[in-house]
């Protein structure tokens, strides 16, 4: 099999231990090419060019930003994605049973490899960018905007980063007035509902993240076999964050039953529109500002390497 292996050189577990550990896993079966990252959107450029080239497989080994960009360039082609951990929290790798360590998961991918453990999966859209397990509008693009701002400090850090920008632009970055856009959805079948919010997460699986070993499990239903979820925050005071958060840590089954929080699952399509430009996120990585967002489900579009 043809691999090329992308690998993101100043990602949080990206080390030179590492990175022989992996090659030389991958290496063993295939015929192994490796390349580096140079800069933002790299990765997008070096998998379409992959799967022009008839690549049998794109193994990313970094984060969770370069993975999504990789997986926006190899979106509709018969090239497959494999997963390595080599960021900090390395959400969507440990959603699909790859693990935390590089080592490690470099011999599961190796194993799922031989063993033909081939999907074709589904992933979320937002305004032309794919994204595999959540897209964030509001609060949490606001957080990672400031964890961006203090990349090196991430890299050594890690999650300490994460929750100090959390509280920080909590208090003192991000307009906690009142509702910032109108989220609508249905279609031609249904009538269109709408829902106000300060802040709100659009899921293509769970869970939303990690707080260290624990998963964030906001809707247990959502796979990535299955249209999208949305949950919708009418404000973001601590009462309202801390209870999701409870439960979250605890399995997410009370979140239906939240005042200020609407949990809407199997939608095909979305629009979030902004009463002011808005910044989101998609898969952790920083998107940019919009005044509209819209959003969709697309099955069976990215053929994706899980471990047995």
């Amino acid at each position: 099999m043809r691999v090329l292996l992308v690998v993101n050189p100043t990602a949080s577990a990206v080390t030179a231990r590492h990175r022989l550990a992996v090659e030389a896993s991958l290496g063993e079966d295939h015929a192994l090419a490796v390349t580096e990252t140079g800069s933002r959107g790299h990765a997008v450029e070096l998998a379409k060019q992959a799967a022009a080239d008839g690549v049998d497989a794109v193994v990313v080994f970094g984060g969770d930003g370069t993975l999504n960009e990789a997986a926006n360039g190899l979106a509709g082609s018969a090239t497959a994605l494999g997963v390595l951990p080599g960021g900090s929290t390395n959400v969507f790798a440990r959603t699909i049973g790859m693990g935390r360590r590089p080592a490690p998961a470099a011999e599961r991918l190796r194993a799922a490899m031989a063993g033909g453990a081939r999907r074709r999966i589904g992933l979320g859209l937002a305004n032309g960018r794919h994204f595999l397990f959540h897209a964030g509008m509001g609060f949490d693009a606001a957080v990672v905007e400031q964890v961006e701002a203090h990349a090196p400090l991430k890299r050594a850090l890690g999650q300490v980063v994460f929750a100090y920008c959390a509280v920080a632009t909590w208090l003192c970055r991000y307009d906690r007035s009142g509702p910032r856009f109108t989220i609508r959805f249905g279609g031609a079948a249904e009538p269109v509902e709408s829902v106000d919010a300060a802040f709100a997460i659009c899921l293509n699986t769970n869970p939303y993240t990690f707080a260290g070993p624990r998963p964030l499990d906001v809707d247990p239903s959502a796979t990535l076999d299955s249209p999208l979820s949305l949950l919708a925050f009418a404000n973001i005071d601590l009462a309202t964050l801390g209870a999701v958060l409870a439960s979250s840590l605890s399995g997410g089954a009370t979140l239906r039953d939240m005042r200020d929080v609407a949990l809407r699952t199997g939608l095909e399509a979305l629009t979030v529109e902004g009463h002011r430009p808005f910044l989101w996120q998609a898969d952790g990585d920083l998107a940019g500002t919009a005044s509209t967002l819209t959003l969709s489900y697309e099955p069976g579009c990215l053929d994706l390497f899980v471990p047995s």
